[in-house]
């Protein structure tokens, strides 16, 4: 027999399973056309966006990582508040130019914005690769924090290792996905969205209740505030995550639902109250070090904190909040990344430009929720962490030919694509280095100028070098291709 917490769990999980399937009639749309199912017919308004948008801004593996990178590292764990706070700005200047363009000459992806731009094939399936290679891991890591919440609930729930039920849930979310397309992670993110925040209000409220405080948490912490060597570390990782915040799949795929060029802008002013949860969910990273948590997972610390301290009805909406916040971004990021796939690298071979149907894409969708899946039952969590970061790092270096080939065609696409070229092979290199030590990943790394060392995130050092290139070549290239047609 189910306890309460377990019941309530399964019944919330059961509850968005089902809104996700039912989520397929809304509108009554024909599913079939990809606009339709890939981007619910480009017809969201300021509410449904800003569930949408937050829901695949704020993952689960964001409830589960912010707050064990706080408990490891202490304040520099922080630099996600920011990062999301100056995104909005960016985004709403970035984004509503992209949403128009879009809007005007029917562009699913960014990949398409880049082709109709510059008109170079290479390019465009640069870009493309690099969206689906960074979301991959991204995906995975959702079910990492799925994986985490299973295992604390224990019993029928962490069979095998907790890879029966992650299973279930992710034939589940393919299912409903395939099904219902985007209407279905928007449906849910209402769901989402105020269950997450029902368990941040009450955990900020009821744990430092219980343990003496917020003054004896900030005295028991050891982490101390920022010191000078790691804040430039804090503040380019900050910087450099905002510029990747809006360019993954993901998130563009949310961004072109919108009904309007107002409506993202909009959302953009409204959604920095989502890095208001968000700085309240970090500072139980300190909670978890004042309540004396201790695991060599740390995916596992924000469970344990809330079993811990919660009543059991109170720990089943959490825990379900913690899977529905994986299952609405995991459905968005594989729509995303399957629309990459089918407009910018298959539909060329299959069908030509501009017949792609929503049935490659569905397709696509279920291969990559089955390939997230195997990731993380037969790849070792390190490895999904650190290729997510590396996948950040990626990201950052599609700037110069998407957010400045929204204001100029300047640049040549074949300077661009040897920059990103270059760009992608150097970060690569920089992150591969800093694993040498056997301790993964790290996304910064630390150069010696004029006898100083900086340490600095390696995505603003590789987009130095991109944009280096892609403005010292340009000028060749063009003056390259002028002299070819002047001598045809």
């Amino acid at each position: 027999m189910l306890s309460l917490r377990d019941g309530i769990f399964t019944g919330l999980v059961v509850l968005v399973t089902l809104v996700g399937f039912v989520a397929a009639r809304w509108g009554n749309a024909n599913l079939r056309h990809l606009e339709e199912w890939a981007l619910g017919g480009r017809r969201f308004g300021t509410i449904v966006s800003w569930f949408l948008i937050g829901g695949d801004i704020y993952t689960a593996y964001t409830f589960i990582a912010v707050p064990a990178l706080v408990y490891g590292v202490g304040a520099l764990g922080f630099y996600a508040v920011p990062y999301a706070a100056i995104g909005y700005p960016y985004g709403f200047v970035v984004l509503s130019r992209f949403w128009s363009l879009a809007r005007e000459r029917g562009y699913v992806t960014s990949a398409d914005f880049v082709r109709d731009r510059f008109g170079s094939r290479p390019l465009e399936v640069a870009i493309a690769l690099t969206g689906v290679l960074a979301s991959l891991p991204y995906i995975a890591l959702q079910l990492v924090g799925m994986k985490a919440v299973l295992m604390h609930l224990g019993g029928a729930f962490a069979i095998s290792n907790g890879e029966l039920a992650l299973s279930v849930a992710f034939v589940l979310l393919a299912a409903y996905t395939f099904t219902s397309g985007l209407r279905a992670p928007a449906a849910i993110a209402f769901v989402k969205d105020t269950l997450i925040y029902v368990t941040v209000i009450a955990a900020i409220i009821i744990i430092p209740a219980k343990l003496g405080g917020w003054g004896h948490i900030f005295a028991v912490a050891p982490k101390p505030l920022l010191v000078p060597k790691v804040q430039v570390a804090y503040a380019t990782l900050a910087f450099g995550s905002c510029l990747a915040l809006f360019l993954y799949p993901h998130s563009i795929t949310s961004i072109l639902a919108a009904k309007s060029k107002e409506v993202v802008q909009r959302n953009m002013s409204l959604l920095p109250i989502y890095s208001l949860m968000l700085g309240f969910l970090a500072l139980l990273g300190y909670c978890a070090i004042a309540a004396h948590i201790t695991t060599k997972d740390t995916s596992s610390i924000i469970p344990t904190l809330l079993g811990a301290y919660f009543p059991d009805w109170l720990a089943g909406i959490a825990f379900a909040a913690i899977v529905i916040g994986a299952l609405v971004p995991a459905a968005i990021m594989a729509i995303g990344s399957a629309n990459l796939f089918a407009s910018n690298i298959f539909s060329e071979f299959r069908h030509g430009r501009g017949h792609v149907d929503a049935h490659l894409s569905k397709l696509l969708t279920l291969a990559l929720c089955a390939f997230a899946l195997c990731f993380v039952i037969f790849v070792p969590t390190a490895y999904a962490i650190n290729l997510q970061l590396l996948g950040g790092i990626w990201m950052v270096q599609i700037v110069p030919a998407f957010v400045l080939g929204l204001y100029t065609r300047a640049l040549h696409p074949a300077a661009l694509l040897l920059g990103w070229l270059c760009a992608m092979l150097v970060a690569t290199a920089m992150a591969a280095s800093t694993a040498l030590g056997g301790t993964g990943i790290s996304p910064n790394i630390t150069f010696t100028f004029f006898g100083h060392g900086v340490t600095a995130y390696i995505a603003l050092y590789a987009l130095a070098i991109n944009l280096a290139i892609a403005v010292v070549a340009s000028p060749l290239c063009w003056a390259f291709a002028r002299r070819i047609a002047t001598r045809a």
